[in-house]
């Protein structure tokens, strides 16, 4: 399946609700405490690359890359649209954001995403295109509600 993948200033209502969405369901599968996602303002900062996915004009994902150092980013606010789940959506987007991290001269991604079962379809995504479980990277903790992964690029 083909998909639009932009770069997005999170001014459209598509794209915001999505973000929304996505804060929406983290919070209804980990306690608030062990929720990471980022709210809209925190997206657009500098440091963070953020993408949406359209599929004949309709937002169907998004997923951003922050840079944490010169060396080392973290995938955030990967998220697929509850009608465009089981298409690709997650696989393009995850595709787009590896190959950024490449072309930044990267040399380490990582993610945090939660434990529940809920996020067992994440994880293997992440698992099947080569991300490793690992501690806490950056300013994370130890939490039994999170899994931290990451891939040598």
């Amino acid at each position: 399946m083909n998909f639009d993948i932009r770069r997005d200033n999170l001014s459209g209502a598509d794209v915001q609700a999505l973000v929304q969405e996505h804060i929406t369901e983290m919070l209804s599968n980990s306690p608030i405490e062990s929720v990471h996602a980022l709210p809209l303002d925190s997206l657009r900062k500098p440091e963070i690359t953020f993408w949406s996915v359209w599929r004949q004009g309709e937002i169907s994902g998004c997923g951003a890359l922050m840079e944490l150092d010169g060396t080392h980013g973290e995938i955030k606010s990967m998220r697929t649209k509850a009608k465009f789940l089981r298409m690709g959506v997650g696989q393009a987007m995850l595709n787009r954001i590896i190959s950024e991290a490449n072309m930044r001269g990267y040399t380490r991604l990582s993610l945090e995403t939660g434990s529940a079962e809920a996020f067992k379809p994440a994880l293997t995504l992440y698992k099947q295109n080569g991300f490793e479980v690992c501690g806490p990277f950056g300013d994370y903790k130890h939490d039994p509600h999170s899994v931290f992964m990451t891939k040598i690029l």
